[in-house]
C-alpha cells in the first residue's frame, strides 16, 4: 500500500493531471511510496473517499482548482470524518492566496502555495520523519526548470490513447493582464529546449498525436518556437494535433512561413484577444497593438490551415454592453472559426481584483465565481451576455449553421445575435438541453417571427446545414411549439476532424490549463 497519495478531480476523463505527474516525478527516493490517482468531478465524492481509503495512505495531496473546489472539498470532509488522522496537503491556484482561501482550507493540515515540486516531498519527508512543521501554510519553493525531473514518462500508454497529453515548453509569462494570474510571474523561463524535444519525441514513439502546449506565451521567444514547429515537420504532421496559446501580435515572417508548411486542421492556436477597447486595456494593464492582432488574424485565415479559437471576456471593469458589442463585431470581421465568449471569474490573487470596488464588480460567491453586474453592465444585462455566449456555442462555434447564422448576423452582428439570444430565450426558456433537430426548430421560429427574411430564405438555409449535419429526421417548420427531441445528432464534418480523440473543444481547454499541485 502507497504512503503517499497524490489526486485531484479533473473536468472531464479525457484531461489529464500534468502537475500530478510533475509531483510523482519530483519524489525521489519517495517515489516507491507515492501512488498517483484521478477521479472526475461527476463522481459521488463517498465514492472518491472510499476508494482513497482502501489505499490506507498516510497522506492525500490534492490539486485544487476552479472547476474542482466544491466537488474536492466535500471529498475532503468525508476523509477527515472518517479518518482524522490522514494528513490533508492542499496545492493548487484556489489554496495559493491566503487569506484569501476556499472553506476546503479549513479541513487541511498543509497548503502548499504556488509550485509544489520541491516543498511537498520534503513535507512529506518531515511528516515521516515526525518533525513536521508548525505553521499550516508553506510557500511552495520555485524549481530551477533544467533540473526537474520529467513527467512525460509517467504519462500511461492508456493515457496516451484516450487522453489529453499536456506539455510546456516554458514557464511563466511576461505580461502583466490583470485578470490572469501569470500576471504575477516575473517572467516567462523556458526548460533546456533539445531534452525537451526529446522528450516530444519520445512521446511521438508511443503514439502521442495530440499535444496541447500550456505556455502561456508559446511564440514569445521566435527562434524556439520554430524549432519546436520543425520539430513537428519531420513527423508526419497530418497525423498531429498541436494546440497553442500565441500572442497574437507577433507573428513575424519566419515564423509565418514555418505556420504555413503546415497542413490544414493540425494547428489550433488559441488567440487571447480579450477586448479591443483601448482604454480597458490600459486599465487592466493589457499591452495589445489591436490592428496588428486583427491583421494577423485575417492572415491567418486567408493564408494557413491553422484553426483559430479566440477570446474574447466579458464583465471587465469599465466596459459597457455596448463597448463589449464593439469587440466582439471586430472580432467577426477578422473572422477566426471560433470565438470563445468569456464570462470573467474573480480568480484568487488576481490583480483584477483592485478594481472590485471602483467598478463595482460583484461575483457570484459559488465556484466558479463568474461576474454577476458591473457598474457598467447590470445584473440583467449580464444574465442576457451570459445566454448570448451559450448561444453562441450552439450556433457559432458549433460549426453547424454555415448557411444560417450569415442571415443572423448581417451587418451589426453583436447587436443582431443578442436580440436572436433574447429572442431564443423568451420562446424557449432554456440554455441547454436542445437535441439537434429542436434546435434548428426554434431557430427557425425565432428567425421567421422576429427578423425581416423572407421565410423560405431561413428554411432553405437552415435545411442546407441540417443535412450537413448528418442527423437523422425531418425538420418541422411552423410557428408552433417545434416537436420533441430525438437522439442527439451526428457530428458535423467540422467536428469530426476536431472529435475527442485528436481535441478536446479549446473553450473547455483553457479552463484545464494545468492539474495538480504545481499551481
Amino acid at each position: 500500500m502507497p504512503d503517499i497519495l497524490l489526486t485531484t478531480l479533473n473536468a472531464r476523463y479525457i484531461h489529464s493531471a500534468f502537475g500530478l505527474r510533475y509531483l510523482f516525478a519530483n519524489m525521489g527516493a519517495l517515489q516507491p511510496k507515492t501512488e498517483l490517482m484521478e477521479f472526475g468531478i461527476k463522481q459521488a465524492a463517498i465514492d472518491i473517499a472510499e476508494t482513497l481509503l482502501s489505499k490506507r495512505p498516510a497522506i492525500v495531496g490534492f490539486g485544487v482548482y476552479i472547476w474542482n473546489v466544491a466537488e474536492t472539498q466535500a471529498v475532503i470532509a468525508i476523509l477527515k470524518q472518517v479518518a482524522p488522522n490522514l494528513v490533508i496537503v492542499l496545492g493548487g491556484p484556489e489554496v495559493s492566496y491566503p487569506p484569501d482561501l476556499p472553506d476546503c482550507a479549513t479541513w487541511a493540515d498543509y497548503i502548499i502555495t504556488g509550485p509544489g515540486e520541491i516543498s511537498f516531498p520534503k513535507l512529506c519527508e518531515h511528516i515521516e520523519a515526525n518533525s513536521r512543521p508548525n505553521g499550516k501554510i508553506l510557500i511552495g519553493e520555485p524549481p530551477v526548470l533544467a533540473k526537474l525531473p520529467s513527467p512525460y514518462p509517467y504519462y500511461s500508454d492508456p493515457d496516451i490513447l484516450h487522453r489529453i497529453i499536456y506539455v510546456e515548453a516554458s514557464r511563466g509569462c511576461p505580461y502583466k493582464c490583470e485578470f490572469c494570474l501569470s500576471s504575477l510571474d516575473l517572467t516567462a523561463k523556458a526548460f533546456p529546449l533539445e531534452e525537451f524535444l526529446g522528450q516530444l519525441d519520445s512521446l511521438y514513439q508511443r503514439g502521442a498525436r495530440h499535444f496541447k502546449f500550456i505556455d502561456r506565451t508559446f511564440n514569445l521567444k521566435i527562434a524556439v518556437s520554430i524549432a519546436i514547429l520543425e520539430f513537428f515537420l519531420t513527423k508526419n504532421p497530418a497525423e498531429l494535433f498541436l494546440h497553442f496559446e500565441v500572442v497574437p501580435d507577433n507573428l513575424p515572417e519566419a515564423l509565418k512561413r514555418t505556420i504555413q508548411q503546415f497542413p490544414p486542421g493540425c494547428l489550433q492556436f488559441e488567440v487571447g484577444v480579450q477586448t479591443l477597447d483601448p482604454n480597458v486595456q490600459q486599465r487592466i494593464s493589457r499591452k495589445q497593438d489591436n490592428q496588428q492582432t486583427l491583421g494577423n488574424l485575417r492572415w491567418l485565415r486567408r493564408h494557413t490551415g491553422v484553426y483559430i479559437h479566440a477570446d474574447l471576456i466579458v464583465g471587465l471593469p469599465g466596459e459597457s454592453l455596448a463597448e463589449f458589442g464593439l469587440s466582439f463585431d471586430q472580432l467577426i470581421d477578422a473572422a477566426p472559426q471560433e470565438i470563445q465568449v468569456g464570462i470573467l471569474k474573480r480568480l484568487r490573487g488576481a490583480p483584477l481584483n483592485r478594481h472590485i470596488e471602483a467598478f463595482q464588480m460583484r461575483f457570484d460567491p459559488n465556484p466558479p465565481y463568474s461576474i454577476l453586474n458591473t457598474r457598467e453592465i447590470s445584473f440583467h444585462d449580464m444574465q442576457r451576455l451570459k445566454r448570448f455566449a451559450r448561444y453562441w456555442d450552439l450556433l457559432g462555434n458549433s460549426g453547424r449553421f454555415v448557411y444560417t447564422l450569415p442571415l443572423i448576423l448581417g451587418h451589426h452582428a453583436f447587436e443582431r445575435f443578442l436580440a436572436f439570444s433574447d429572442a431564443l430565450y423568451q420562446s424557449s426558456q432554456q440554455t441547454h438541453g436542445f437535441s439537434l433537430k429542436r434546435l434548428f426548430e426554434w431557430v427557425y421560429q425565432v428567425m421567421a417571427m422576429t427578423m425581416q427574411i423572407p421565410a423560405t430564405e431561413i428554411a432553405q438555409a437552415l435545411l442546407r446545414d441540417f443535412a450537413a449535419s448528418g442527423e437523422k429526421g425531418t425538420l418541422n417548420f411552423n410557428l408552433d411549439q417545434p416537436s420533441e427531441n430525438r437522439k442527439p445528432a451526428a457530428a458535423n464534418k467540422r467536428q469530426l476532424a476536431h472529435s475527442p480523440d485528436r481535441i478536446e473543444k479549446a473553450s473547455q481547454l483553457k479552463r484545464d490549463t494545468e492539474e495538480g499541485l504545481t499551481g
